[in-house]
């Protein structure tokens, strides 16, 4: 997958995986993991499939309608990046955080819903449930940071709150912070989700 590295100046803390939104490419974030932590290892990924030209990490059919067929393949595809990347680059891989916008934030919380051990925790901006009907693994210590609008068209309120409710319901330790806005990221809610990450991580 194509991505970017930065080595922190703190390998003590977790290294920070960014997962941009819909168009978007592994450049996107990178001011974002400043505000979150100066001193973490970074690494950024663009997504593996093409939506009309503009880079995604899994299928949709519509809308708001995901392929979950290929939810599932990008979403071990991206499990097992993690593993090869954190051998190459030599990170703890028990010691990430994923950092996610949008169809990002929707890989993240994938990873999540699929895998007990993919991350330590995760920043979740504008997100939507990923998927439905499965058993998600025991995510006992895990946290998460939810970012959400309340006038977003594209993920409405009651989305926000099932997400948090599942994850809850796997035992993870869930915030879900919102803003009077709609589906954009607003500095407000990213120095919300920087205070968190201090006071939790």
């Amino acid at each position: 997958m194509k991505h970017i590295f930065e080595k922190g100046t703190d390998l003590i803390k977790p290294t920070l995986l960014l997962l941009h939104g819909t168009g978007g490419n592994e450049l996107d974030l990178l001011p974002l993991a400043k505000e979150i932590d100066k001193e973490a290892s970074v690494l950024s990924v663009r997504g593996n499939v093409l939506e009309n030209g503009m880079p995604r990490f899994f299928r949709r059919l519509a809308e708001g309608v995901f392929d979950e067929e290929d939810l599932v393949f990008r979403t071990k595809e991206l499990y097992a990046f993690l593993d090869e990347a954190s051998i190459s680059y030599g990170f703890d891989r028990h010691n990430v955080i994923a950092v996610g916008y949008s169809n990002g934030a929707n890989i993240a919380a994938s990873l999540l819903f699929h895998y007990q051990d993919a991350l330590k925790g995760a920043i979740l901006h504008h997100p939507m449930v990923p998927r439905r009907g499965i058993e998600l693994p025991d995510l006992t210590g895990k946290k998460v940071f939810i970012g959400a609008g309340k006038n977003d068209p594209i993920c409405p309120s009651e989305e926000s709150e099932e997400l948090k409710f599942l994850l809850e319901n796997a035992n993870a330790n869930v915030l879900l912070h919102w803003e009077n806005r709609g589906h954009q990221l607003t500095f407000d809610e990213v120095a919300a989700a920087a205070e968190w990450f201090r006071k939790q991580i």
